[in-house]
């Protein structure tokens, strides 16, 4: 089997993720769920496979030691995929990431209508979070693709690895690859802001110097798109507040609660049929009380702030999983699963 082939398949039946490992079978994620094929590599076999992946100078690369980190694409140019080469046991492994052949749009997505205010923005904060494999990087491409069909704008992106490709349509767009084009995150950032940018992506917010640089953007007019592992609005805030050294703390409480416009926290969840994911999301609108939340360390009085002001576009986690549950979406076990706050969805319940 060649690796297309495996593509192929993988395509066909709807999955996400390959993982390639010498000594077990190819393994497949679909929906959600890892499934093992039949077959299991020989070392030479596996080998072949992801040395299909590569190019010589990455395969010199790879063994030389070092892990490999990219996106290319396949099929004759008509599927991207992220690929990761690591070593294991002594052996090479792979995970490859089937990427969407098109970018889809918020409302394929079946995200919430307030995330299209965020195309509109003239500058600010903007983070979507989740945990890996939320779909984050899906999201962000479709407010990116949208804002380059309706606005004339310069987008710069800081991304590792480049995953979509995006289409000059309304906007000129600068795409930088980590560890290509650019060094590092903190140092992308600081360059971008003399390249005359309107509107940056920072594909993940990984550290104190990238989340500084970040909001310097943002408070110089700038509107500012990124990504934390984060799984709801209060917690994405107090991650970003204890990354900071102790004494920066309280001005970088008043940075946010001045540039951060919103949060949205998504969760794909497997339907209640077994065919297919939905989007579980929880939405943050920056608004007066939030930000006296915030600057005043009060962050745990958020969620009730939100459930209040359902008519800005707010709600937490647990009322879209109760939604997800009413129509029959998926169940009340698996909305369990997902829920940060089992006893509180048990009461909306």
């Amino acid at each position: 089997m060649t690796f297309e082939e495996l593509l192929t398949y993988a395509l066909d039946t709807h999955c996400s993720d390959i993982h390639i490992t010498v000594g077990t079978h190819l393994a497949l994620r679909r929906h959600g769920t890892l499934m093992f094929l039949d077959n299991e590599l020989t070392m030479p076999e596996c080998r072949a496979l992801i040395n299909e992946l590569m190019t010589p100078e990455q395969i010199q690369k790879a063994d030389a030691g070092q892990d490999l980190d990219f996106a290319r694409f396949c099929l004759n140019g008509r599927v991207r995929i992220r690929v990761n080469i690591f070593h294991q046991r002594n052996n090479l492994a792979a995970t490859v990431r089937i990427l969407n052949e098109t970018i889809p749009s918020i409302e394929e997505l079946k995200l919430p209508d307030v995330i299209n205010d965020f195309a509109t923005l003239p500058r600010g904060l903007v983070l979507i979070t989740g945990p890996t494999g939320s779909g984050k990087t899906t999201t962000l491409a479709a407010l990116i693709d949208k804002i380059n069909r309706t606005r004339l704008c310069h987008i710069m992106t800081l991304e590792d690895p480049i995953e979509y490709i995006y289409n000059h349509h309304l906007a000129l767009i600068h795409q930088r690859e980590l560890g290509t084009d650019v060094k590092d995150y903190a140092s992308g950032l600081r360059s971008a802001l003399r390249e005359d940018p309107d509107i940056i992506l920072v594909g993940e917010m990984r550290d104190y110097e990238t989340i500084r640089a970040a909001i310097t953007a943002a408070e110089t007019g700038h509107l500012v798109f990124s990504t934390l592992h984060t799984t709801g609005a209060a917690q994405t805030i107090d991650r970003i507040i204890d990354g900071c050294p102790v004494e920066g703390r309280e001005q970088l409480r008043i940075q946010l609660s001045s540039i951060l416009y919103g949060v949205v926290s998504q969760q794909l969840i497997p339907t209640a049929d077994g065919n297919g994911r939905v989007v579980a999301t929880e939405t943050m609108i920056m608004n007066p009380a939030i930000g006296n939340q915030i600057r005043e360390n009060k962050t745990a009085q958020i969620a009730s702030t939100m459930q209040a002001n359902a008519a800005m576009g707010m709600h937490t986690l647990n009322s879209d999983l109760k939604r997800l549950c009413m129509g029959g979406f998926i169940d009340r076990s698996m909305a369990m699963n997902y829920t940060n706050d089992r006893e509180g969805f048990m009461k909306m319940m």
